[in-house]
């Protein structure tokens, strides 16, 4: 890996490092707060930014991803930011073509069929030649930030990204990913080891260019069961934290607290906070206080406020994220949805849910 210029220029000092405090599970005057696809459809200047453009190319623009990941945080108080990027461009660095059809989402036109087309993808990737883009985005966009908030890098994890790479694009069932696994289990295994190895060097990648936190998405968790998940995605997981964390001492830069996300996985939660992360986050199906109990306090936990309360008014929300953070408590915890904001979310109540979450904290961390 070429890509170190980053930390030879450190650029301003971390004004609120409430987030990263939070994730080590240290002391914080606030619950911190940030909201995945806090860059997305529902701001108007998002729109405005992205019209006309191909959605790749976007990514492939330093320039247009900084301005993406920015936007957000100049309308509220967020305590991080997240790269703009996209899980997908994994599965474009091994050679497939990816293509973002308006109305539909992602689309293979060419999905891996049966274990032969293993062939097609690249046997070893240069992840600074073909993901470059991203750390040059990273690197400019914690130059542009002047240490307002941390940067958080992510990638897809192996599982989710291999169930785009055979289904061919979104899936209500996976079945046909789901039927490598039944059926050629050594191609299956074969395909997320190959994903590890990329997504271990990509997320390397992303720290050496300025990422100052990662988070792993395992977005289709809820299409497997505990024993198919125990197989096929939970060692790949552990593979990922373990490796990183290992080439980053390897390499003499600090660690960076990891969070993994695995959407619909509430029967994983015990495996989840042995598993090399700092944070496990939570979509809005799990019960804080019972994930505190479950998890032991070996982790922090970030979530999960249902998406769809940001349709309720002001007042609703303000009580919704009062209950959330007496369930979790202020220590240890990162405030954020179980998902990522809809396109049609009103802005105002994202803002809404951002302030409630600081007041009821500030609160909440008065009274102890």
């Amino acid at each position: 890996m070429k890509v170190n210029s980053f930390h030879q220029g450190e650029p301003s000092e971390l004004k609120n490092d409430t987030f990263l405090r939070a994730a080590r599970g240290e002391e914080v005057e606030h619950v911190p707060v940030w909201c995945m696809r806090q860059a997305g459809r529902y701001l108007p200047e998002f729109r405005e930014s992205r019209a006309g453009k191909d959605f790749f190319e976007t990514c492939r623009s330093p320039e247009a991803c900084c301005e993406l990941t920015l936007q957000p945080l100049r309308r509220f108080p967020f305590d991080a930011s997240i790269i703009f990027s996209d899980i997908l461009v994994v599965p474009q660095a091994l050679g497939m073509d990816v293509q973002m059809s308006p109305g539909k989402g992602p689309v293979f036109p060419e999905p891996l069929k049966e274990p032969d087309d293993l062939q097609r993808l690249r046997p070893k990737v240069d992840v600074d030649a073909e993901l470059g883009y991203v750390f040059k985005a990273i690197t400019l966009t914690r130059h542009k930030l002047e240490g307002k908030v941390p940067l958080i890098g992510f990638t897809g994890a192996p599982w989710t990204l291999m169930s785009y790479m055979i289904e061919g694009g979104g899936s209500t069932t996976h079945s046909k990913a789901k039927r490598w696994l039944y059926r050629h289990p050594e191609a299956s295994h074969k395909l997320l080891r190959q994903l590890t190895d990329v997504i271990v060097e990509y997320l390397l990648g992303q720290v050496k260019a300025g990422a100052q936190a990662l988070q792993v998405f395992e977005s289709h968790t809820g299409c497997l069961g505990p024993a198919e998940f125990k197989e096929f995605s939970l060692p790949y997981l552990r593979d990922i934290a373990r490796r990183v964390k290992d080439k980053l001492k390897d390499s003499g830069l600090d660690n960076v607290p990891m969070i993994v996300f695995a959407k619909d996985g509430h029967y994983g939660l015990e495996e989840l906070s042995q598993s090399h992360y700092e944070v496990v986050g939570l979509d809005w199906t799990v019960d804080p206080r019972s994930a505190r109990e479950r998890t032991g306090g070996r982790v922090s936990l970030q979530g999960n406020m249902d998406p769809c309360a940001l349709y309720a008014t002001k007042e609703r929300i303000s009580e919704i994220v009062k209950t959330m953070v007496e369930g979790f408590g202020t220590r240890g915890y990162i405030a954020n949805l179980g998902h990522g904001v809809y396109p049609d979310m009103d802005p105002e109540s994202v803002g809404a849910f951002v302030e409630a979450v600081h007041t009821h904290s500030r609160q909440l961390l008065n009274r102890n």
